[in-house]
């Protein structure tokens, strides 16, 4: 594998790449915030004497700092291109949609805070999926068929999730058992 170089200025080289970098985007790293957008951008930092990276879909532009030399980082730099191609690992950390970060903060609340009541009543309660704002949960145990279950379900989980959670507006049971408003 070859990986083309060229010095633009005394401080600042392209990497041209054989194989696609990005799928289209591009990734500028100049700070600890940037950086960490790219598993690439965070291995090429940590070799130091870096300023900025530009990572488009066929090349990397590296800044180095005045006081480190081409001499001392090229090679490293080499490598590390070299083997993300040949892992073919991402060059960007996929970023998490918000459903996929409240459906945790869900799952985590169910499980810290409102499973152990549940269960302290001979009960139990399981998250099936968060959609449309609305938690859809399965009571078991003791709640299937209580006369309490819409209660608990809407005076106490729901409260606990909204109070917490914003992007909940309102929690559902999928038991047939308690019937929805």
């Amino acid at each position: 594998m070859i990986i083309e170089t060229q010095l633009v200025e005394e401080n600042v080289m392209n990497f041209f790449s054989p194989a696609k970098l990005t799928n289209g985007e591009t990734i500028e790293a100049i700070d600890a915030k940037s950086i960490r957008k790219s598993p690439l951008a965070e291995t090429l930092f940590d070799i130091g004497g870096i300023n900025t990276i530009l990572i488009t879909p066929e090349m990397i532009s590296i800044t180095k700092e005045p006081t480190t030399s081409w001499e001392e980082i090229k090679a490293i730099i080499l490598s590390e291109i070299m083997e993300y191609i040949a892992t073919q690992k991402p060059t960007t950390f996929q970023e998490t949609s918000s459903d996929e970060n409240t459906i945790k903060q869900i799952q985590g609340l169910i499980s810290a805070r409102i499973r152990p009541a549940i269960q302290h009543d001979g009960g139990d309660i399981e998250f099936v999926k968060f959609e449309n704002k609305i938690v859809y949960v399965k009571l078991k145990g003791n709640c299937v068929g209580c006369a309490y279950a819409m209660v608990t379900l809407k005076e106490g989980v729901e409260k606990l999730l909204k109070r917490y959670i914003p992007e909940v507006q309102e929690v559902k049971s999928i038991d047939k058992e308690i019937k929805q408003k």
